[in-house]
């Protein structure tokens, strides 16, 4: 990326939305700039350039931005804190930052998962607005304070694949006991279907797969999978991955460390998340088609999930939400906001975005 000019960075930020930065003058902004050196856990491996990517892209920008006067230092996941610990890192004061898939740790609150996805939820474009300009952002970050934690959206992955699984899944029946990898929320809902949900860090789930630990595991798309090499271990690659139709990361920073921010380094630290969230998607929209292409020549099945399978798993799905709400008064706030949102969504939808993706799959599945 070419290096960036603080001032010009300030002056375009501004034209974004985030004004207060850019209005400040020359003086102002030069006793704005303390030096801080902070430290950011991701929740991912290094070898990942998409995922630790976005992190590595974030660090880059504020410090551009800031004459190296504002230095964050990314750290993968396991040399600081394991990669379901960045939470707690952050909300102890361990580390200032964290790069992370807020349903990691539903396991502290269901409504951890909204900052990610839902099964049978938003697509990407979808998970943007509703964070952005629906109130998911203030919604979360009301949840997360009870946390210490202020969350910015910082990446999302599209909507992923279905996984890799040892053997053939033609029926809801032939999941009954497959021990499957599959993180966060979604891990409730197979269960309901009778399988054995583990949660497993990226860097893990290849040998995990290849001792037969477990019989199918699920992560991203076609890019991160290859590198990954799931590909050797397993050879029926499903599709879609309904449980993440539109993943968001998010950066986390422990409230009290926001706070403490100045209003130009609240600005640019914004900014930076914003420009590593279309990035990280980007990445992905461009990388995982020749990597579709590539697992295909090595001879993996690709296959999608029978609609059987797919209405049994809405089903579960719903049944879930309901009974989280009925206990959660906290998940069912958001949710009551979150499904008219969704339902909306997909209302407009369905017309001219769909309309056009499905003539354009039509016409160029022939060339």
């Amino acid at each position: 990326m070419k290096k960036l000019d603080r001032r010009n960075f300030l002056k375009v930020a501004g034209t974004g939305g985030i004004g207060a930065a850019a209005t400040i003058a020359a003086p102002a902004i030069a006793q704005s700039m303390p030096e801080l050196k902070w430290r950011l856990t991701s929740s991912f491996p290094k070898a990942l350039d998409t995922i630790f990517g976005a992190a590595e892209v974030f660090s880059k920008v504020v410090a551009e931005a800031t004459d190296n006067k504002f230095q964050i230092q990314v750290f993968p996941a396991g040399e600081i804190v394991p990669a379901f610990k960045a939470a707690d890192a952050v909300t102890d004061g361990t580390v200032e930052m964290a790069h992370t898939a807020s349903y990691y740790f539903v396991g502290k609150d269901p409504t951890f998962a909204f900052g990610t996805a839902i099964p049978f939820g938003l697509n990407a474009r979808m998970q943007n607005a509703w964070m952005y300009e629906g109130g998911g952002m203030d919604l979360m970050n009301e949840f997360y304070k009870t946390y210490n934690i202020f969350g910015i959206p910082m990446g999302n992955t599209g909507c992923q694949m279905g996984g890799w699984f040892r053997n053939e899944i033609k029926t809801v029946a032939d999941l009954k006991g497959l021990k499957m990898r599959i993180g966060g929320y979604a891990g409730q809902v197979m269960a309901k279907l009778g399988v054995v949900a583990q949660q497993i860090p990226g860097g893990e789930i290849y040998s995990s797969l290849e001792k037969g630990t477990i019989d199918a595991a699920e992560w991203v798309g076609p890019y991160d999978d290859e590198k990954l090499g799931f590909q050797k271990v397993a050879k029926n690659y499903y599709y879609p991955g309904w449980w993440e139709g539109g993943p968001m990361l998010h950066l986390f920073v422990g409230t009290a460390k926001w706070e403490s921010l100045t209003p130009t380094y609240k600005a640019i630290v914004m900014a930076a998340a914003h420009q590593a969230n279309t990035i990280m998607m980007a990445r992905y929209d461009q990388r995982n088609p020749p990597a579709l292409r590539s697992l295909l020549k090595q001879g993996i099945a690709l296959k999608a999930f029978t609609p059987d399978l797919m209405e049994a798993a809405h089903k579960a799905a719903d049944e879930l939400y309901a009974e989280t709400s009925a206990k959660n008064p906290a998940y069912k706030k958001i949710y009551d906001q979150w499904v008219p949102f969704r339902n909306e969504s997909y209302f407009w939808w369905q017309v001219a975005e769909l309309g056009f993706d499905i003539h354009q799959v039509k016409a160029l599945g022939k060339k």
